[in-house]
């Protein structure tokens, strides 16, 4: 395999990446400014109009070619790793799902709003998504094993660090010392402020009907894997000796 083949896909990929960080940081950024001069409704349909699609074509591009590049390991044989990916996968999509919003606010069909929140998912972690990017990440990396794969996961974890950041600043700036009282009794680590005692889990707030959709979601996908080919036989066939050429 040649290096501009080797090197090609995982370009792209970080180019889409750096431009859906851009695209989706930079609109948060801006959101306070633009519901200003055209309101919330407007913003929000303006946001996911250019959020969604990006999104969309990273999943698009990262499907076929999930296997580009040189296989750094490989333990798909390993016993035990199939129910460790799809734990922490499904894990992931725990954290993932966006159980603090309201989801007709997405499409604006309720009129959208910055809240602070503070149940649920955030007595765990203060920042859910980026802990199930993370984990995410983790899971498919330790199956797929590509020189493509690492510089995706790489990508998106260093997203979802600048977002912890940038939401940590922009919740100050909008809620002031409320949300400095949030923080101390919040983490970014999962159960670290439960294990400090600085916050107790209530599970009746986990107790919602959309967590069931979540895990109806995560049993769909799990069934559409199977559909989902492999894209490279020359990948299938690499080892370790790819790295030695």
């Amino acid at each position: 395999m040649s290096s501009p083949d080797l090197h090609h896909s995982s370009l792209v990929m970080l180019c889409l990446l750096i431009a859906f960080a851009i695209f989706h940081s930079g609109g948060a950024a801006l959101r306070d400014r633009a519901e200003s001069l055209i309101g919330p409704r407007a913003w929000r349909l303006i946001f996911a109009a250019i959020s969604i699609p990006s999104a969309a074509l990273i999943i698009g591009y990262f499907v076929p070619h999930r296997y580009d590049g040189i296989r750094l390991w490989n333990i798909q044989g390993v016993p035990g790793i199939i129910p460790l990916v799809w734990i922490l996968t499904a894990v992931s999509f725990l954290f993932l799902y966006p159980a603090t919003y309201n989801l007709l606010e997405i499409p604006a069909v309720l009129k959208p709003e910055k809240r602070l929140y503070t149940e649920g998912i955030i007595r765990i972690s203060r920042h859910p998504q980026a802990i199930g990017q993370i984990l995410w990440c983790i899971s498919h990396a330790l199956w797929i094993g590509s020189s493509f794969m690492l510089i995706t996961c790489l990508g998106l974890i260093g997203h979802h660090l600048f977002a912890i950041w940038h939401g940590d600043r922009r919740q100050k700036e909008k809620f002031g010392d409320l949300f400095e009282e949030v923080k101390a009794k919040t983490s970014v680590i999962p159960f670290l402020a439960v294990i400090e005692g600085r916050q107790k889990l209530i599970w009746k707030e986990f107790a919602r009907p959309a967590q069931i959709g979540i895990f109806i979601a995560i049993a769909v996908l799990w069934w559409l894997h199977r559909f989902i080919p492999i894209s490279s036989e020359a990948f299938l066939k690499s080892s370790f000796a790819d790295l030695l050429g």
